[in-house]
């Protein structure tokens, strides 16, 4: 017996409708039908897995994030810098990252504090000239061998390995 995948995240919100509408303006998710629980929840559609998020004081963490793959990053970057939720206190003071293996990493925090890391999978395809605030984790932290060969997500590259 194995886990297959995962197919839903969850995470609080203080403002269920808040949430739902940042999610759905930044990354065009849709919203599901969910259950009644006996407090808010709403569920939204990413591509075939969902979002769950519920309604409930607590503080999000620091570091305890969940990686979205998004169709055009360059948008998503300009729109986070409009709705001012990029993620300067999470890693290394900074909110965009160059992986060694060449894939972006940028943080941002919805409106409960949430940490969310969108992914890219080649540096080499962004607009330079739109996506100016890169850092390179390799100028920050020495990388070896190893480090240089991970990827943020399980393709045929990793399942060979």
């Amino acid at each position: 017996m194995r886990a297959l995948r995962f197919n839903h995240v969850s995470i609080p919100a203080v403002d269920l409708e808040a949430s739902v509408k940042w999610y759905e303006e930044l990354f065009g998710v849709t919203r599901l039908p969910a259950p009644n629980f006996g407090f808010n929840v709403g569920w939204l559609k990413l591509g075939d897995m969902q979002l769950h998020i519920f309604q409930h004081e607590c503080d999000a963490n620091r570091y305890a994030h969940f990686g979205l793959d998004v169709d055009d990053f360059e948008a998503v970057y300009i729109r986070a810098k409009q709705m001012n939720c990029l993620a300067n206190d999470a890693f290394n003071k900074h909110h965009l990252f160059e992986t060694p293996s060449g894939q972006l990493q940028l943080y941002i925090r919805d409106p409960a504090g949430n940490l969310i890391e969108v992914n890219w999978p080649d540096v080499t395809s962004v607009d330079r000239n739109v996506v100016k605030d890169i850092r390179r984790l390799a100028d920050i932290h020495a990388q070896n061998e190893i480090n240089r060969k991970a990827l943020l997500s399980i393709g045929a590259a990793q399942t060979e390995q």
